[in-house]
């Protein structure tokens, strides 16, 4: 009986790491326009910007002051983009911490079958919760960052 359970539980796992990819594909292809927004209009802006900053008649404090100034966008759009996903990240594991809570708690009480099954449900649920709300996350970095739709 223990093989059994121990490949049940493998399946389990695997389908959970499969749920995990998922939410991990949906955050990147929704951050995705936001990233290019960041590595390339604001790079690019910034590169224009430094270059314009080289000039025979400023001093050397003069341009290392302008190129820093130049950078302050895309530094601080970049830590946005940071901040927001890291609260998302948290959010996700605090809420799958509770599914293992729950999943331990009913294996201490050796209702093994069905804490699986409430396992993998609970991290389904947790997953879909979290990617309901990556469109208000990228609504709210887009907004930030004034990007339009």
């Amino acid at each position: 009986m223990d093989h059994i359970a121990a490949a049940e539980e493998q399946i389990v796992t695997e389908r959970l790491r499969r749920k995990l990819n998922q939410v991990n594909t949906a955050t990147q292809t929704q951050l995705s326009p936001i990233q290019d927004h960041v590595n390339f209009t604001l790079q690019q802006s910034y590169f224009k910007c430094a270059y314009q900053c080289f000039d025979r008649t400023r001093t050397q404090d003069e341009i290392n002051n302008c190129v820093e100034n130049c950078s302050v966008p895309v530094l601080r759009a970049q830590n946005l983009v940071d901040t927001e996903m890291a609260k998302f990240q948290e959010r996700l594991n605090r809420s799958l911490m509770v599914c293992q809570d729950k999943f331990e708690a009913a294996k201490l009480q050796q209702i093994r079958s069905d804490a699986m099954k409430d396992l993998e449900s609970c991290v389904d649920q947790s997953i879909q919760d979290s990617v309901k709300t990556l469109p208000h996350l990228v609504g709210r970095l887009k907004s930030s960052l004034s990007m339009s739709e």
